[in-house]
């Protein structure tokens, strides 16, 4: 694989597809209504084709969790899937309990009755992540260039196997200590409002 075909597999993952502010809907919406629009949006960014975006129960559990606010009369608001849609992207690298941290000062703004900016929150958050994506990009390039160097020093330019577990264990690695980065924001920052 090179470069240009490791950048067109990162294109494939689909993961531009965010829930914008504009395709959230004015009006509450009834929890199948959600799970359709969660569904259809995030359904070319999937592993597998059986994978939810969201479910009933996770809608359940993070209520429960008070991941949300409350929920009044079985409907939710531009507010809820705001958060919901928070969530879904924070859940690959953070538990429950860092994500119910980091949102906590929203959800309890709320439950006291006041207002929270959370579209113009969420607004700077999708364009934080347009940004990320294109950083993404630019690393995986990088990335591959740095290694092919690393092997041609090594004198190991045709072992496929090795670059490619080389990208990988990157690729990992740069996650991880990404992931302990946001951890220690959570365990500094979020955990002592």
């Amino acid at each position: 694989m090179d470069k240009n075909q490791l950048v067109e597999k990162f294109k494939e993952l689909n993961l531009q597809n965010q829930l914008k502010l504009e395709e959230i809907p004015e009006l509450d919406l009834y929890m199948d209504q959600v799970i359709q629009l969660f569904d259809s949006k995030f359904n070319d960014s999937k592993r597998n084709e059986e994978d939810k975006a969201l479910t009933k129960t996770m809608v359940n559990n993070y209520a429960k969790g008070k991941l949300l606010m409350t929920i009044k009369n079985k409907k939710y608001s531009k507010e809820h899937l705001i958060l919901m849609s928070l969530i879904y992207n924070l859940k690959g690298g953070l538990s429950i309990g860092d994500i119910k941290s980091s949102l906590n000062k929203i959800v309890e703004t709320f439950e006291n009755g006041e207002e929270y900016p959370i579209r113009d929150l969420y607004s700077l958050y999708l364009n934080q992540y347009n940004e990320d994506l294109n950083d993404v990009e630019k690393t995986i390039e990088e990335k591959f260039n740095n290694i092919e160097n690393i092997m041609l020093n090594e004198k190991n330019e045709d072992d496929e196997f090795q670059k490619n577990f080389l990208l990988l264990s990157s690729f990992i690695n740069m996650s991880n200590m990404y992931r302990r980065m946001g951890e220690k924001l959570i365990d500094e920052y979020f955990n002592k409002l």
